[in-house]
């Protein structure tokens, strides 16, 4: 039998429009988009039309929209184009504990070149307030970097507040929005942000291309050098079938939202009633404001979410214990140790996100294999003998 195949936060299929779109790019239509002769202006036209096409989705103006390689280039570009820029009017960066590691890194790296970073700590739903980034602020604050959608428990952030209290201050804002873009509606106007963070793979559109909203009139200094494609601030030949794809699976989705929102919406509740109803399951996150197909929890009784992702998957079922980036790492999620759980419960964790390849039955199958896979383990792990070094402890007592 076919896996079902619930990580979606992670990567997602491929669409049949996308794909259709792309394919002449590949064999009929493979010019170089910095050519003079046909070929190369037809591919010109072509990332040009989709860059206006891209910033009618977002809200934006065609030339506030960049092509980058994906949301961790985008995050990159933002945060070392901005430090270098910046450092003389200060060296202060305001972000959160729970960013993702493109995020996260690239500000651990600026620290390492002497700037200094205040990582806010969110309410135990993954939020963070107004008053707390208010409070963070200094004379010599450069830059906000705080993400839209959390990636490992989905919830999603008060962006428009936090981004006035930035307005306020005028200091620029930077917003991850990889898990957000495609499944909730967007528009950087509204979001009142500077520089916006998106990667195609995560709404159906193709691997290795995304896009970096820049808010007009700033012009953000280049990351890669080069022959001066995107206007100069970006280099590197585009990737016009992947630009190509991207555009239409982004299209589709903001087409029906709204009906796709209510689909899963409706699935997603009813995982999470049944998987939280089971004992020592808690749901993580925020139980309001969340992705529409996210589920995520955590579980007493298991050792490591590794057993319990490895045990699904022996029985047909794709999930994941939260960022598919540090999907084998046996560290404690760095996301829920900030929402206040323990090492032991953070280091048991699963997330299932759902997609629109997903059905009811899909679902159901899903909520069995969790109750079957945690009981298999749990039994396992209460039938096991003392670790070995603890045994060797009580002997030394015993002997004492």
């Amino acid at each position: 039998m076919k896996p079902i195949y619930m990580d979606h936060s992670a990567t997602t299929r491929l669409s049949d429009q996308a794909l259709e779109a792309m394919l002449p790019y590949f064999t009929e239509e493979y010019g170089n988009p910095s050519a003079v002769y046909e070929y190369g202006k037809n591919a010109k036209n072509a990332v040009e039309k989709c860059r206006n096409r891209i910033a009618k989705c977002l809200g934006a103006l065609s030339t506030e929209i960049y092509f980058t390689s994906g949301g961790t280039e985008s995050d990159n570009w933002v945060i070392r184009s901005i430090c270098r820029e910046k450092r003389e009017k200060g060296k202060h960066i305001i972000s959160t504990e729970i960013e993702h590691n493109a995020v996260r890194r690239t500000l651990e790296q600026m620290e390492e070149d002497g700037f200094e970073v205040t990582y806010l700590k969110p309410d135990a739903r993954g939020q963070i307030t107004p008053e707390q980034l208010e409070e963070a602020i200094r004379e010599d604050t450069i830059l906000i970097t705080i993400m839209y959608a959390n990636n490992v428990v989905g919830t999603i952030l008060d962006i428009p507040a936090l981004s006035a209290v930035a307005r306020k201050h005028r200091i620029l804002f930077h917003t991850d929005a990889v898990q957000a873009v495609g499944h909730i509606p967007i528009n950087v106007r509204k979001l009142g942000v500077d520089f916006l963070s998106v990667s195609a793979h995560k709404f159906n559109g193709p691997k290795g291309v995304g896009i970096l909203f820049c808010k007009i009139p700033y012009r953000i200094k280049p990351l890669l050098t080069g022959g001066g494609q995107e206007k100069e601030y970006r280099s590197g030949t585009e990737n016009v079938p992947g630009i190509v794809g991207m555009t239409v699976a982004l299209e589709e989705h903001m087409a029906h939202l709204e009906e796709n929102t209510e689909y899963l919406t409706r699935m997603r509740d009813h995982l999470i009633r049944e998987v939280g109803a089971i004992p020592g399951v808690h749901l993580t996150g925020d139980p309001e404001h969340r992705l529409p197909g996210f589920c995520s929890f955590v579980m007493e009784g298991i050792s490591h979410s590794v057993l319990l992702v490895n045990k699904l998957n022996e029985m047909g079922i794709c999930v994941s214990s939260g960022s598919a980036c540090s999907a084998s790492s046996k560290e404690a999620s760095h996301v829920l140790l900030a929402l206040g759980y323990e090492k032991q419960l953070a280091s048991a964790s699963l997330r299932v996100t759902l997609g629109m390849d997903n059905t009811e039955e899909d679902v159901e199958t899903a909520i069995q294999a969790i109750r079957t896979a945690l009981d298999v383990l749990r039994n396992e792990q209460a039938s096991r003998p003392p670790r070995l070094e603890g045994r060797v402890a009580e002997m030394a007592g015993e002997r004492d």
